[in-house]
């Protein structure tokens, strides 16, 4: 509780980012007024007014903090106390190794928890404007939806053109009209994860001309036109699912379709030449929706070729796919290391719209930027995350990386980013040693050695920079012994 009156810092913004912004400052004593215009204005995509709304994908992506980069940003942020990760646990749904949640009770939990904390008052209303001076402490967490006014504004400020790509929804199907008399259970490689049992997802095959005269259909298919928008990149990590089709006739079949990993129930002696696979969408199981499919195709013409996949000729659409607009801003340039703007550092700026991509870093840097906004409400000095944690190297590659142009092009190359292990600092020299009476270590071997011991360095160090004990995971390794999460991973 708080042992001292504070001003509020003003939030501006009830995502995924924003609500845990507000969330962060609430719980260190420092009151927070949180700003969502949803209940006064919609959105494109958004479709009611419960804070931290999943518009797209219902999972949260790998949940395994051993050697998976996202799995770890999962483990930090429950370090942080989480309120996103706490309501995501709670409400989790199978998905073999992934963390998926039944979205409308992910949701309602995230609501709830704000909206009855006594330091947190919520204001529905619209936020047109860069902030009036008075708030002198500020988070603009409006993500990839912010409202054409409010951009402007912020364009106006920093000079700069907001960089923007489309996103794209993928449909959920009811699960009483799919045919499982063709369709089947399983994880790929019947991997096993958080509530899960190894067979969390429904799998549609298809023969190599089922193949190639669905990808005809793709080609062909109508789309939604851009108009103003016509020409504006894509986010490799979410492209439509027409787009893929256009770049290759195998290039499906080598990403979301890909066929590895999965044996056919009914027939397991025939190798499917290509699989599409629905993840459960909700908590009841009724809902699926279909994974890697996210499009730009029109409505009728969406049904027609989707229902071309074998076990979906009856699908029946809960949601068909949907396309909408998201907007970042040239972060490297504007931000400084702790997420303020530089023309005017009395303002912050979270979430999607900093850069980063997907649920969990946008919550993420919505955590790291309540935390800075908080320390400097109580006149303490902002302390930054260890660059060898995901949370540091999500914060240093949106606020440091990419700093060049295309000459030829003049553009600027910031572009949104997934966490990965790409963005952590390397190890020490040294740290990746072949075990005792390991005769060949390979490549292979090497990578799944290295991620997991920076795993174990992150989460090491996260915990330090927190001031809280380390969490404690298995590393496994060759002799099967494994190295506990407080050994020195350097």
């Amino acid at each position: 509780m708080q042992d001292k009156t504070y001003s509020p810092i003003h939030v501006i913004g009830g995502g995924l980012a924003g609500s845990e912004a507000a969330w962060q400052i609430a719980e260190a004593g420092v009151p927070v007024i949180l700003h969502e215009m949803r209940g006064v204005r919609g959105t494109d995509a958004h479709k009611g007014d419960s804070l931290a709304e999943l518009v797209c994908s219902n999972s949260f992506r790998s949940d395994d903090a051993t050697a998976n980069a996202v799995g770890v940003i999962h483990a930090e942020m429950r370090l942080a106390g989480s309120l996103i990760m706490a309501c995501a646990d709670r409400h989790k749904v199978p998905a073999g190794s992934a963390l998926a949640v039944d979205r409308d009770g992910f949701s309602h939990a995230v609501t709830q928890a704000l909206e009855a904390h006594p330091l947190i008052t919520i204001q529905r209303e619209e936020i047109s404007g860069l902030p009036p001076k008075e708030w002198d402490n500020t988070i603009i967490a409006t993500g990839p939806l912010t409202s054409p006014d409010l951009a402007a504004a912020i364009q106006a400020e920093t000079g700069e053109d907001a960089l923007a790509f489309f996103d794209a929804i993928a449909p959920i199907i009811h699960r009483d009209s799919i045919n499982m008399d063709i369709c089947w259970y399983q994880s790929r490689y019947d991997k096993v994860g958080p509530g899960g049992n190894g067979k969390d997802y429904i799998n549609c095959p298809m023969d190599e001309a089922q193949y190639n005269a669905f990808i005809d259909a793709l080609v062909a298919g109508d789309t939604v036109g851009f108009k103003e928008w016509e020409g504006t990149p894509y986010f490799d990590g979410c492209l439509p699912i027409e787009i893929m089709a256009e770049r290759g006739r195998e290039t499906l079949r080598h990403g979301p379709m890909k066929p590895m990993g999965l044996t056919n129930a009914h027939n397991p002696t025939v190798k499917a030449y290509a699989v599409v696979q629905l993840r459960q969408d909700n908590a009841l199981g009724t809902l699926y929706n279909m994974v890697g499919f996210q499009t730009k195709l029109k409505y009728g013409t969406q049904a027609d070729i989707f229902r071309m996949i074998p076990g979906l000729e009856n699908a029946e659409f809960a949601r068909l796919g949907g396309l909408h607009r998201n907007t970042y801003i040239d972060s490297p340039r504007l931000l400084d290391p702790s997420l303020r703007l530089k023309s005017r550092p009395s303002v912050r700026f979270a979430g999607q719209i900093t850069g980063c991509e997907g649920y969990v870093e946008s919550a993420s840097i919505g955590l790291l930027t309540g935390r800075f906004a908080t320390a400097e409400r109580k006149g303490e000095a902002v302390s930054l995350p260890p660059a060898t944690t995901a949370l540091g190297s999500l914060l240093n590659h949106i606020t440091g990386g990419h700093l060049s142009t295309d000459e030829e092009q003049g553009k600027r190359s910031f572009q949104p980013m997934n966490i990965n292990f790409g963005l952590f600092p390397e190890l020490a020299p040294g740290s990746i040693v072949k075990p005792e009476g390991v005769k060949r270590f390979r490549g292979k071997d090497k990578t799944v050695m290295k991620r997991q011991l920076t795993a174990v360095r992150a989460l090491n160090d996260c915990a330090a920079w927190l001031g809280v004990p380390a969490p404690v995971f298995a590393q496994v390794e060759e002799d099967g012994e494994g190295v506990e999460a407080g050994a020195s991973a350097t």
